[in-house]
């Protein structure tokens, strides 16, 4: 009887062993789906939300992801203001406006505000100007030369399109030269400034949004704009030049020319347009033709630079001629 009531009492004990694990098994909660599940406020990824436009205008969409305008960490821009929680769709409608009625039908429905040929300037340029107003370089747009011709933004920009050709030097004058005809032409002659190497673009001496200069010049005057490259054309001289310091295009001709170096006529025509009693005998006396008798290092084609090298101005104490 001893050796039975042993035997339950060990078989007692190893059953509360057994169970007391198992119970609290069961009563523990299941907290395995919280532990992998994401939290209610986490943000859903970009690729999940709905992107209606990006259905049928996916190559637009994609290269504006790629732009400036698609630089998310930005919220001025139309995909940073979509990260800040105003919605995926944001993107277009920044500049397109309402498109709900276009979405549910794309055929006969079109977004609020359209940039084709047809809408006027003034319609598109608002648009873009609601955003980029506040920047130094555009406090000039009102009454400029574009403005006041009608020039829309998107007829120098392209927005849909990863970079905007327009912002690259190289390609930057292919842009205005679609316009600017003449100054294409004088682009392909022998002396120019070196913008068809990609080496300076139209807006290193122009501003297109506007200036207070003539030309829509970066600087206040000609020479100025001049000076930010040719600094050492600057002065001041002991000697100076008059028509350098009143304005360079009274010799040059900024676009290109074919009298190196840009020159608007070549040697000795250009100096003889001011100076035509410099010597006694001039190019045109005949005088100084082989047998006239005058002194031949006078004679035509010759250049008046030959002695007078330092035509922008002197600084030595006997240069008042510019010889040296």
């Amino acid at each position: 009887m001893q050796m039975n009531f042993s035997s339950l009492r060990l078989w007692a004990c190893l059953a509360v062993v057994f169970a007391v694990p198992a119970m609290a098994h069961a009563a523990a909660p299941n907290t395995a789906p919280a532990a992998v599940a994401a939290p209610a406020s986490a943000p859903v990824a970009k690729e999940e939300l709905p992107i209606e436009c990006a259905t049928c205008h996916k190559e637009a969409f994609d290269n504006m992801a790629a732009s400036r305008h698609g630089a998310s960490g930005d919220p001025r821009t139309p995909w940073g203001k979509a990260d800040s929680g105003l919605g995926r769709n944001e993107m277009c409608t920044a500049c397109h406006g309402k498109a709900g009625d276009h979405i549910d039908d794309p055929i006969e429905k079109k977004p609020a505000v359209l940039f084709g040929k047809t809408v006027k300037a003034e319609v598109k340029n608002k648009v873009c100007i609601s955003c980029h107003a506040n920047v130094s370089s555009r406090i000039h747009w009102e009454g400029s030369a574009h403005e006041t011709n009608e020039i829309a933004c998107n007829d120098c920009h392209k927005v849909h399109i990863k970079k905007d050709p327009v912002l690259v030097m190289e390609t930057q004058p292919g842009v205005c030269f679609t316009c600017h005809k003449e100054q294409r032409s004088a682009m392909m002659r022998i002396s120019t400034h070196p913008l068809r190497s990609g080496q300076m673009s139209c807006s290193s001496c122009h501003q297109p949004h506007g200036s207070v200069s003539e030309a829509q010049l970066i600087k206040n005057s000609v020479n100025e704009t001049c000076y930010v490259c040719h600094a050492d054309k600057r002065g001041p001289y002991l000697w100076p030049h008059p028509p350098v310091q009143e304005n360079c295009d009274i010799c040059h001709q900024p676009h290109g020319s074919n009298n190196a170096p840009m020159l608007q006529n070549r040697g000795p025509h250009l100096c003889l347009q001011c100076h035509t009693n410099s010597h006694r005998s001039t190019l045109y006396s005949g005088s100084n033709l082989p047998g006239g008798g005058g002194n031949t290092r006078y004679m035509v084609g010759d250049n008046c630079a030959n002695c007078h090298y330092k035509v922008h101005g002197s600084n030595h104490p006997s240069g008042s001629n510019f010889g040296r």
